[in-house]
């Protein structure tokens, strides 16, 4: 048995606003209530309280037929923040649903989406390289940009990371790379 579904086109499509009822409906039904923004018209952000909630979550949105994965954004919040976000954004006709989730730098870790989503491995690979985030069943975890012989733990997207050899904050640590 598969989970991964293709674009039927005799589905009909689903108006803006019955997605954005279906996607608040499954936050505010969730085990616990998930915070929901809809920061603009035709997209709607939901909070995810951590990693665990990531799979489910997008089961939910799969078995209602909410849209297809578009791509995970990386986003370094900084040093002091201590923490890194990834948004999945999720593509269901007119409207843009995107999925929020916070992770500590120090040891940023969230399961894989390919058993799902397969195609999801290559943002996933981007997002791993660029920011050092694990994803817990990766089935390639080979670099895409990075050339081999790069720093294991030097993250190029990082707002510590300085191409010039220092890291922005100090000069050490592991984003640090010799000029």
């Amino acid at each position: 048995m598969t989970l991964h579904k293709t674009y039927n086109p005799e589905l009909p499509m689903r108006s803006l606003d019955d997605v954005l009822t279906i996607v608040t409906e499954l936050a505010e039904r969730w085990m616990w209530k998930m915070e929901t923004r809809q920061p603009e018209a035709g997209r709607i952000d939901v909070l995810l309280p951590g990693p665990a909630d990531l799979v489910p979550f997008v089961v939910a949105l799969r078995v209602q037929r909410l849209g297809y994965l578009s791509t995970i954004t990386g986003l370094d919040l900084g040093t002091e923040a201590g923490q890194l976000e990834l948004l999945y954004h999720f593509c269901p006709g007119p409207a843009l649903i995107t999925l929020r989730l916070r992770l500590p730098r120090s040891a940023a870790s969230v399961p894989s989406l390919t058993e799902i989503i397969p195609s999801a491995e290559s943002a996933e690979r981007e997002v791993r390289e660029m920011f050092g985030v694990d994803f817990d069943g990766l089935r390639n975890p080979e670099r895409l940009y990075l050339p081999d012989d790069w720093p294991a733990e030097v993250f190029p997207q990082r707002k510590d990371y300085s191409p010039n050899g220092r890291r922005a904050a100090d000069a050490s640590g592991p984003n640090t790379v010799q000029a």
